[in-house]
């Protein structure tokens, strides 16, 4: 068997797994280097490899201060890894075959729209030039206003470099930054500046590329409508920003050690309470002490962190396209109705079994994590809504955390990797990519049918 047809037998989701695979690997053993550190010693390869995975996922958990650690080439490293990472590897796979005049083949467009979650595989390779375009003019525009502020405070270069790595950890969803404070985004609680541009770039990289397309194709053509899942992916998006908000603000409003602290004015509880709302389901930027919250809101913020973004974004979870598919399944039961009716449109039942089963995956892909990571921490001091936060922090890729990473085991790190990957890839293209080399040969063989009693 050659090398050439044992590549054909992989399946589009396996080389989708298979290329964010090399990526981390590329990655740590750059991160590994001496170069990448400032004090000249190599981190630990265990450390690089989460730190790799951590970017590659766009997640943002990191084990050590990345702007006190890291040393330029470190940094860019990891920049270069959160831009690969965010885009997808099969987008950045295709830019390469365009500059260098290759063509498409069938399969080339089955992997790209595998990892892009486009239902349409006419029209995909055009939708990649798109996508590099958008991706370079928001990050260009967060760039020159991060500048604004970045340039004052910091100096020429320094404010210029926080402003490229700042816009591009943004856009992609990544919560790193580089201030080598270790307080993350707290420096500019109090800054509308950037505090509002962070939030608008961070919707954008969490909406999808395919919704921001399809506005601008509205916006061109007014007679163009809108699809039917860029209605659902703005409507449950706004949904749930919304109704995060009220609930993080009436429940930190007085907490001191968050919204209640003396220096903070009410526009400014409002400010952070919708940058906490936002933040959860994407970057997981934390511009208040996330170990400071109440137990309810760090429910919130869990349950926030495990739905995530849209499809054909850069944020991970289960989806916000997938919880309202269940949603309105599970009321389409209850009402007694056949189909999943959303705007006027039924939604297929293949896309709507696949959200249940995407949803039950992530359920039990988290709950055993949360067993394993809590057997490994027994002996530590780190609480059990400390170890669900990390557990859903990595799973979501939101780079949130309650407890430091840091304090947690190597074992603990190894899950949190395994996480972190199955997050960003999608949890059931994961699953599908493992099993697909487990189908048995009387995989087609059907049965008769019988009934189960149920409730």
């Amino acid at each position: 068997m050659t090398k050439r047809f044992k590549w054909r037998g992989f399946s589009p989701s396996q080389l989708l797994v298979f290329g964010f695979g090399i990526m981390i690997l590329m990655g740590t053993i750059l991160l590994s280097l001496p170069i990448a550190t400032k004090s000249g010693l190599p981190i630990r390869f265990l450390d690089a490899l989460f730190t790799a995975t951590s970017a590659v996922c766009v997640t943002g958990l990191s084990v050590f201060n990345i702007g006190a650690t890291l040393s330029v080439f470190g940094q860019v490293t990891l920049l270069v890894l959160i831009q690969l990472g965010g885009i997808g590897f099969m987008t950045m796979t295709s830019m390469l075959y365009m500059m260098l005049g290759k063509r498409f083949t069938l399969r080339d467009r089955l992997v790209l729209q595998s990892s892009m979650d486009d239902p349409q595989l006419q029209g995909i390779v055009k939708m990649v030039r798109d996508i590099l375009l958008m991706t370079a003019i928001i990050e260009a525009g967060a760039f020159l206003i991060f500048a604004v502020r970045f340039v004052p405070m910091f100096g020429v270069a320094n404010g210029l470099y926080y402003s490229l790595f700042q816009s591009v950890s943004t856009f992609c969803n990544s919560g790193f930054e580089l201030f080598g404070a270790g307080t993350n985004l707290s420096l500019f609680a109090g800054d509308p500046l950037v505090m509002v541009t962070t939030m608008c770039v961070m919707v954008l990289g969490g909406i999808g590329f395919y919704v921001i397309l399809d506005f601008y194709r509205k916006a061109k053509n007014k007679k163009h409508h809108l699809s039917l899942h860029t209605k659902v992916a703005v409507s449950v998006s706004v949904i749930l920003t919304s109704v995060g908000f009220v609930l993080f603000l009436l429940l930190e409003y007085n907490n001191p050690r968050t919204l209640g602290a003396e220096n903070v004015s009410a526009p400014g509880k409002a400010m952070l309470a919708l940058f906490q709302s936002v933040s959860a389901r994407t970057a997981g930027f934390a511009a208040i002490p996330q170990d400071g919250l109440m137990p309810a809101s760090k429910i919130v913020t869990a349950v926030w962190m495990f739905i995530g973004g849209s499809p054909s974004s850069m944020a991970g979870g289960i989806k916000t396209t997938t919880i309202a598919l269940l949603f309105l399944f599970i009321m389409a039961i209850i009402r007694g109705k056949e189909d999943v009716v959303v705007f006027k449109r039924t939604v297929r039942k293949t896309i709507v079994l696949r959200s249940v089963v995407t949803t039950a995956l992530g359920v039990v892909f988290v709950c055993v994590a949360i067993g394993i990571v809590s057997l490994i921490e027994y002996d530590n001091p780190i609480t059990l809504s400390d170890t669900v936060y990390e557990v859903v922090s990595s799973f979501g890729t939101v780079g949130l955390t309650s407890a430091n990473t840091a304090h947690f085991t190597d074992a603990s790190r190894i899950v949190f990797i395994i996480l972190m990957y199955g997050g960003r890839v999608g949890i059931f293209t994961f699953t599908m990519a493992l099993a697909a080399r487990l189908e048995r040969p009387d995989a087609r063989i059907r049965y008769p049918k019988d009934s189960i009693m149920i409730g």
